[in-house]
């Protein structure tokens, strides 16, 4: 195959990877490091760059328009990213010395646990929460937002705030491991653990992505993995889609996310355990 194939080919399949990114909100890097690791023939190190890159341009383009919709929170997101940005710094580190297929093999596992729970798990649309942490209210931690399918005002607030800010100490890491910027475990650690609406859950979880992405990048850049071949044209093309995607979520019924957010992460799941297995 000529050599100015393999970008064309990149552009079209990170545009698709980028309309199902914003409506999941677990980031183009879950579904572009075990895809394209796979079928394209670049080596992980450098999938695993681009996908912190992919994950991050994807969630700022989309990012604006959550925004403006009330799909995505900055008083939610400004202090688990500092959080999950700060640990993912270290992350990056230890997953640059892994081997490939024990990084695919454990990320497989844990992706597959996450999705597990989350089909279990019910009221993931509007979690009860019965009663509001201190801590929660002390951030201001809550917000409402209209529920464009049914024209419906939701309220919403946090609990177990704490617990939920602790445990994205362990989401950063695995994200600067894995270069997957965290996607998969935003979501559920703010729907499931802190009781947030999983439409803000989504649309917030962008931000953390950007956030979380921007700092494990500068250790991959650091090291030379970053290779503009691979880079420039999978960025242009999730961007391109990001901003269509983002733009469906707000039409999108919660019912149809939950399902989007199981099968994305059942498949990632499935994708990088067999290639760690046979690796």
């Amino acid at each position: 195959m000529q050599l100015w194939v393999w970008p064309v080919l990149l552009f079209v399949f990170c545009f698709g990877i980028g309309v199902v990114a914003p409506l999941t909100g677990v980031g183009g890097g879950v579904l572009y490091v075990p895809l394209v690791s796979a079928f394209f023939p670049f080596h992980i190190d450098f999938v695993r760059a681009a996908g912190l890159l992919v994950a991050m341009s994807g969630a700022l383009a989309a990012g604006p328009h959550l925004l403006r919709c009330g799909l995505a929170d900055l008083r939610l997101a400004l202090p688990v990213s500092l959080i999950a940005a700060s640990s993912a710094v270290l992350g990056a580190h230890i997953g640059l010395a892994l081997a490939t297929h024990v990084v695919q093999l454990l990320l497989g596992v844990l992706v597959i646990v996450v999705a597990s729970v989350t089909m279990m798990k019910r009221n993931l649309e509007t979690p009860l929460v019965q009663s509001y942490c201190r801590l929660g209210t002390r951030l201001g931690l809550g917000g409402q937002y209209t529920e464009q399918t049914s024209g419906a005002s939701v309220e919403w607030r946090t609990h177990r705030t704490a617990l939920g800010l602790l445990s994205f100490v362990l989401v950063g890491l695995v994200a600067g491991m894995f270069g997957l910027g965290a996607g998969w475990a935003n979501v559920p650690v703010l729907n499931l653990v802190m009781g947030v609406p999983l439409k803000v859950a989504t649309g917030t979880s962008n931000f953390l992505i950007a956030y979380t992405g921007a700092s494990a990048g500068w250790v991959y850049l650091h090291r030379g993995a970053f290779l503009p071949f691979i880079v420039v044209p999978s960025i242009a093309g999730l961007m391109a889609g990001a901003s269509l995607g983002a733009r469906l979520l707000p039409q999108t019924r919660p019912r149809v996310i939950r399902v989007l957010v199981i099968v994305v992460l059942l498949f990632a799941g499935a994708k990088m355990l067999f290639e760690g297995l046979t690796g």
